[in-house]
């Protein structure tokens, strides 16, 4: 049987764009909390640290589908190169500010700046699509896609923490930048993979966020979102309520693991079932599987409930995006992803609000049951967004029966 990643990676440019599209994605995951280890180090103030990385994270949620608006009206190269750089310079003076001891109105239009970050999840994912439109590879391509996704989620926070505590406390934050800088430069020098920008009768003055499937999904993404960041602010809650604090990193490493295997898993099945009844289902395994943590009493059977609980959200991923290609027109591609991607954004920054209130007024364990809730309301808007999400995917934005409310 071969394998069905070998079979993706042998189209032409492939490997070149996902390598570099890794690189360039780093930032999602490493920025944030890079912020926050800098200044409360730099300042010795907390809530400048969080107020600062706040600023960037939800500055970047509502300016980067507006970027890859850009990008499937103008191409990725005229969009990307600017955006990116001024982005890296932002960062840049972030660092400088913090280190120099500028005014601290320096470190939040830094941070202002910086959130014109791309999506480059979404720039990858459109070349994907680029490549394997309408073919079964595609779905193989977007599983691959959040199994790097979970990777840079692991791997991105750890990493930005540890070089800031174990070097100094711009580290992780320049890192980040190194990142950003190296993995923009060299994914978008790779010409003959980029999209082709739609002609004129394909491009619509309207939002992505106006089609129905889009609204859909992101809302459902937002719950999800909510479930995942509620995982690891109630992990390591209880882990300290425990007497075990060093475990909360082992607890969401395994959280991650099983969403990892299982997306790779899910992505070689090549599954015939429509994507709507796919998403239904992991959804629905999702909110089964969030049940017991609010029981739970042992570190071994936190880890235990939390690696079930995760197998769904790689599934969950591959279909939302698989759905957005199947049902958003072409030339909306990029800004239908980037919209799903910022519902994933928000959904961890309400869900890390809501579960850390729970905590800190009902118990450690009792966050969880924010899980438990975000779960069972993605279940119940894509079950409810069935028929809509069953529909045919316009070709043509000049399409004079295009309602985007229907």
């Amino acid at each position: 049987m071969s394998n069905p990643y070998a079979e993706i990676f042998r189209a032409p440019g492939a490997k070149g764009f996902a390598a570099a599209g890794f690189l360039a994605r780093m930032p999602i995951a490493m920025a944030p909390i890079g912020i926050v280890a800098m200044l409360s180090q730099t300042h010795r103030e907390y809530w400048l640290a969080g107020a600062v990385s706040a600023v960037f994270a939800l500055a970047n949620a509502l300016i980067s589908p507006q970027i890859s608006r850009a990008v499937d009206r103008l191409g990725q190269t005229r969009v990307l190169v600017p955006t990116t750089a001024i982005a890296t310079v932002a960062f840049v003076l972030l660092i400088l500010a913090a280190n120099q001891s500028w005014p601290v109105w320096t470190l939040y239009a830094s941070a202002l700046l910086a959130a014109l970050m791309p999506s480059f999840p979404a720039m990858v994912r459109a070349r994907w699509s680029e490549l394997f439109r309408d073919r079964p590879e595609l779905n193989t391509a977007f599983a691959f896609e959040s199994a790097a996704d979970e990777l840079v989620y692991i791997a991105g926070a750890s990493i930005s923490v540890g070089l800031s505590v174990a070097l100094f406390p711009e580290a992780g934050l320049l890192a980040n930048t190194l990142f950003l800088a190296l993995g923009a430069t060299a994914f978008v020098v790779q010409r003959s993979t980029e999209p082709r920008v739609r002609s004129g009768n394909e491009i619509s003055s309207g939002s992505a966020i106006r089609q129905r499937p889009v609204q859909i999904v992101t809302l459902a993404l937002v719950f999800v979102g909510a479930t995942f960041a509620t995982a690891e602010v109630s992990a390591v809650a209880i882990t300290q309520h425990l007497g075990q604090p060093g475990a909360a990193s082992l607890v969401i490493g395994v959280y991650a693991v099983g969403s990892f295997v299982i997306g790779l898993i899910v992505g070689a099945l090549n599954l015939k079932m429509a994507l709507q009844h796919q998403l239904a289902i992991a959804l629905a395994v999702l909110a089964a599987t969030a049940w017991p943590l609010p029981f739970v009493g042992t570190v071994p059977m936190l880890a235990l409930a939390v690696f079930f609980s995760g197998i769904a959200i790689s599934p969950t991923f591959i279909t939302a995006f698989g759905l957005i290609e199947q049902r958003v027109p072409a030339a909306m591609l990029t800004e239908g992803i980037t919209w799903v991607m910022t519902g994933i954004g928000i959904g961890m920054a309400l869900g890390s609000f809501a579960s850390g209130w729970v905590v800190d007024t009902y118990g450690p364990t009792n966050g969880f049951w924010v899980s438990v809730g975000a779960a069972a309301l993605a279940f119940t808007t894509v079950l409810l967004g069935q028929k809509t999400l069953s529909g045919s995917r316009l070709h043509s934005l000049a399409d004079p029966s295009l309602n985007p409310a229907e």
